[in-house]
């Protein structure tokens, strides 16, 4: 059974960010601490009036409840997630849930540092982590995909801060994905302690039942050991780079098949055991039978051995700034630097890096649909891979040039890797092109800025160039 708390009310300090009139006191008799309660005008200030320019929540401004970034009077940035009045129709829970969160500080979680409960408004407000999350790093990756010791990390640190959890008496986490996870100022994963409590009294603890705990599918409820089935779905994202279903991913590891689970990015850079053992720990999190799953002891105790680069900072891993950039600074990614440099032997190896990466579940999957019908022109692609892996760019022009004229293409992918090889022949005219197409089937793709910019810079266009870089740093 957890730790039972007692709820009470103080009088506020004269501190600027708190309201004058109480703050939460929670704990045992051993254990006292203050949850400091914000003013709805100070969160109003420090988000800008709760601009839609702040929003950095899931889903939106189209999400039940919505999370803003906002910036104190002493220039703290902080996390604030606002619920419905119907989510919390009475105050009292959501402060008693306020409160046990608020006493679960620990260096792997993003932690609660205060609420607001003012009129028909609610609101939980945590240190904000810069860095963006597990699912931008994992899933939508321009230049460099998530490394293994880094994914070893990411899951070691997030075991860690749901062992504390669980030490503490708070054993459940409700929809552990890889949004919940975030990346601090010095780029260590941190969890979302938004996650420690429900959207609302009534509300569902998951969003995608194809990734809920076989208990919550049979009874509704969650208990604590779906958090380990969560975390199970977890290590599936980190050793595959894709989201693959738990039934789909046991069906492979009964048959021995676990390599076909692993992300193709990461070939040759870890070895054979490491990735049989963290299958075989993702296999024990996914059992079926609650009572047949480990503890998170037990799971943190199985990682530890596994950490590489132990000693490298976890920015330097995750290839993001550390320490203050000047605010109007363009900051390249890699693809962009060797755009502007017009370093094309830096770009090749960037796009076979890249793959078919920001094409996936819509060009790949197309692909495999087309195997039985059009495997002439599935070769043609696959020739034109060669060819470009081969930097046999002519080639490679003639092959892409093919496939795509034969037909209806959606892969902006195709079009950046013709776009190089129209560069590497110098035809910058031709390059451009290709890249304005990669652009119109993925608008918001920095590739396809950064392509188009080392085109327009072939052509002598520095100042479009340079416009043009600066269009792809800033939706990096």
């Amino acid at each position: 059974m957890g730790t039972r708390f007692c709820l009470c009310f103080r009088p506020s300090n004269n501190i600027s960010d708190l309201n004058d009139s109480a703050d939460i006191e929670a704990g045992n008799e051993n254990e006292k601490y203050w949850l400091p309660k914000f003013s709805l005008d100070k969160l109003r200030a420090a988000t800008s009036g709760f601009s839609s320019h702040n929003v950095v929540s899931e889903h939106g401004e189209k999400g039940p409840n919505v999370v803003y970034k906002g910036k104190l009077e002493d220039g703290r940035l902080i996390a604030v997630k606002r619920y419905t009045l119907s989510a919390w129709p009475d105050s009292g829970p959501f402060l008693v849930e306020a409160g046990v969160v608020g006493r679960l500080s620990n260096e792997h979680l993003a932690n609660l540092i205060g609420f607001c409960v003012e009129d028909d408004e609610r609101f939980l407000v945590a240190e904000f982590m810069p860095n963006a999350t597990l699912f931008k790093h994992l899933f939508q990756w321009e230049t460099q995909p998530m490394t293994w010791a880094m994914r070893l990390r990411v899951a070691l640190y997030v075991a860690q801060a749901l062992d504390c959890c669980s030490s503490k008496g708070e054993a459940l986490y409700h929809d552990l994905n890889a949004y919940r996870v975030m990346f601090d100022q010095d780029g260590n994963p941190r969890l979302s302690c938004f996650g420690l409590i429900k959207n609302g009294t009534d509300g569902k603890s998951y969003t995608n039942l194809a990734f809920a705990p076989p208990e919550f599918l049979r009874t509704g409820r969650v208990i604590p050991e779906s958090m380990v089935y969560s975390f199970g779905t977890l290590l599936l994202n980190l050793l595959s780079g894709r989201h693959i279903p738990p039934s789909h991913a046991l069906d492979l590891i009964r048959d021995k098949n676990f390599l076909m689970l692993m992300d193709s990015c990461l070939e040759g850079h870890f070895s054979n055991d490491d990735g049989t053992e963290l299958v075989q720990l993702a296999s024990k999190c996914l059992q079926y039978e609650p009572h047949n799953r480990p503890n998170f002891k037990y799971i943190v105790s199985a990682l530890v051995p596994l950490q590489e680069q132990t000693e490298v900072p976890s920015y330097v891993l995750m290839g993001v700034p550390h320490g203050n950039i000047p605010p109007k600074q363009t900051v390249l990614s890699p693809l962009g630097e060797a755009c502007s440099k017009l370093d094309l032997a830096r770009i090749h190896e960037i796009l076979l890096m890249i793959g078919y990466k920001e094409d996936e579940g819509q060009t790949e999957l197309s692909f495999q649909m087309w195997t039985d019908q059009m495997q002439e022109r599935l070769n043609l692609k696959k020739h034109g891979d060669a060819a470009f892996r081969a930097k046999e760019f002519a080639s490679a022009i003639d092959f892409y040039t093919e496939f795509i004229d034969g037909g209806s293409i959606e892969s902006g992918t195709l079009f950046a890797r013709r776009c190089l090889c129209y560069l590497m022949s110098d035809m910058a005219q031709e390059a451009l092109g290709d890249a304005m197409q990669a652009l119109v089937r993925h608008p918001e793709w920095p590739t396809a800025f950064y392509l188009q910019a080392a085109a327009l810079k072939s052509l002598g266009l520095d100042n479009d160039a340079e416009q043009t870089l600066k269009d792809g740093s800033s939706i990096c």
